[in-house]
């Protein structure tokens, strides 16, 4: 009897494509296994395959990859707003690091990830050929790409690997990596992908950076590479740090560099620019409506914004200007955008900011506005902090409804609007911080390039040298929901201290359970310590 595994443990079957767009690629009997497999027969497709899982469902938008390493941190709190956003405590669980192995977030992310690195596999058989149009060597080059981004964010999360072998059948239980041998067998995959992509120069054409490109891969390789030290619970190596520089040093040999001064929420629109090394076609509506509330404009989305997600006090007043506003005008510097007032509302913008939204909101033509009747069209002003976890009492859901400073990337009166496939997945920025970082470890005070950077953003120069705080903070201000919060916090030891809302935990939150179901499956799976 023939069988289709489309996930790396038996117990599991899962569908192999989430797409923003429903698009979906059924399996075929060239990936069977069991019976000797024989290779995929159009590489192409199976390549796009993969593009549609990163770009959909539980890697793409709010929920699982962008949760868990963005709603866990400093960054966000999700308060439960009367019945909104309680979903049996799952966002609350994130933020306060209370989760478990059937979370669901963990469970799909977990399998999004490890479904990635199945079908990369499949393309990169000796077996699998290509039928429809494109060169195989640079679609193999991006599968090697793939994968190695899959296996990186494993890593990462669970510190365990598993990995089959399709050559074998499918009643073989799949290998486990860890530590350096992950470590080297995703640094061996960057490096294929390095020699078999194509160069995607700064100047090119935005088309062409949706798919893997050298640049793309030396900056997961850098992440690796600095990141390193952290998943074998070691010092950070000179070595190691150098590598990172390299990999930086030949990304800006491509052309890529900072923005200018002024245009840095330009990084997120749907064009090309000089920072934007790789990015993903999903859509931004999930980046824009979880934190807009329910009566801002809303424009090609007739339930209006969802008020979820909103910043913590601490993580706002990281950034220069009035602590207490972000109206045009308050001293602020360019990455913490601004707030439209009375006078700067206006068509083009909707009454919508960029950044950090706080205070009185409007409308786009200047009117203040209210939030929902039903708690009293009490005035929509956004408060500095989140000051209650969840409803208690009736008097809460007028409290509720307005806390929280909002924070916005991606805007939603930008070209396609909030459905435009358009995330920036890697981008010059966080490469320039990630040298600066690697010079710092080495011994070598990066402060120089640190003003720079600030230089560019707006923000007043450092006078004295910079100190490892100093480098979280720039990469906080710098890189704010880009799915690197978490993976800061643990390398400069503060993931698990107190923040609002939450209490100071355990070193084993630095790790996520695995799913009940996959540790029973595969007994080379062993439970996270804590779990």
């Amino acid at each position: 009897m023939k069988k289709i595994i489309n996930y790396l443990s038996a117990a599991l079957l899962i569908p192999v494509a989430f797409s923003c767009t429903d698009l979906e690629i059924e399996p075929t009997d060239s990936l069977i296994l069991g019976e000797g497999f024989a290779g995929v027969a159009d590489i192409n497709g199976e390549i796009a395959n993969i593009s549609n899982i990163i770009a959909g469902g539980d890697l793409g938008n709010q929920d699982g990859l962008y949760a868990l390493n963005e709603v866990s941190t400093d960054e966000y709190v999700v308060a439960t707003r009367g019945t909104d956003w309680g979903d049996n405590g799952r966002w609350l669980a994130i933020h306060r690091h209370s989760w478990n192995a059937e979370l669901q977030d963990v469970v799909r992310a977990w399998q999004r990830l490890n479904s990635i690195t199945l079908n990369a596999s499949f393309v990169l058989s000796d077996k699998s050929v290509n039928t429809s149009e494109g060169d195989v060597t640079e679609l193999k080059a991006q599968a090697s790409f793939y994968r190695a981004w899959a296996m990186h964010w494993i890593l990462d999360m669970w510190r365990q690997v598993p990995f089959r072998d399709i050559e074998l059948p499918n009643s073989a239980i799949p290998a486990v990596l860890t530590g350096q041998e992950a470590i080297d067998f995703i640094i061996a995959d960057l490096n294929d992908a390095i020699a078999g992509l194509p160069t995607v120069a700064a100047s090119s054409s935005i088309d062409l950076k949706d798919s893997p490109t050298k640049a793309a891969a030396r900056h997961l390789l850098a992440k690796v590479y600095l990141n390193k030290h952290v998943y074998l619970g070691e010092s950070p190596q000179s070595a190691d740090m150098q590598r990172v520089i390299d990999a930086v040093d030949a990304i800006a040999a491509d052309g890529y560099t900072l923005a200018a001064s002024g245009d840095f929420f330009d990084i997120f629109r749907p064009s090309n620019d000089v920072e934007t090394i790789w990015w993903s076609p999903a859509d931004a509506g999930p980046r824009i409506w979880p934190t807009l509330h329910y009566n801002l404009n809303s424009p090609g989305n007739a339930g209006g914004g969802w008020n979820g997600f909103a910043t913590l006090s601490e993580f706002y007043q990281l950034f220069e200007g009035d602590p207490d506003t972000n109206y045009v005008g308050d001293g602020q510097e360019e990455r913490r955008g601004w707030v439209p007032d009375a006078t700067t509302a206006n068509t083009d913008n909707l009454g919508i900011g960029y950044g950090f939204l706080i205070g009185q909101q409007y409308e786009q033509d200047g009117t203040p506005l209210d939030a929902r009747d039903n708690v009293g069209g009490v005035p929509l002003v956004f408060t500095k902090e989140v000051t209650k976890a969840e409803y208690v009492a009736p008097a809460d859901n007028a409290i509720l409804e307005t806390d929280g400073t909002r924070m916005l990337k991606y805007h939603p009166n930008e070209a396609g609007g909030d459905r435009r496939a358009h995330i920036v997945k890697y981008r010059f920025g966080d490469a320039y911080l990630m040298k600066a970082e690697a010079m710092f470890r080495m011994g070598t005070d990066p402060t120089t390039m640190i003003n720079a950077l600030r230089t560019q953003r707006g923000a007043s120069m450092l006078t004295a040298p910079v100190t490892e705080a100093d480098l979280l903070a720039e990469r906080g201000r710098e890189m704010y929901a880009e799915l690197t919060r978490r993976q800061d916090l643990i390398r400069f030891g503060q993931y698990t201290r107190a923040w609002n809302l939450k209490d100071a935990g355990n070193p084993n939150l630095e790790i996520f359970p695995i799913p009940i179901a996959d540790v029973l499956a595969n007994p080379n799976l062993v439970q996270n310590p804590g779990y």
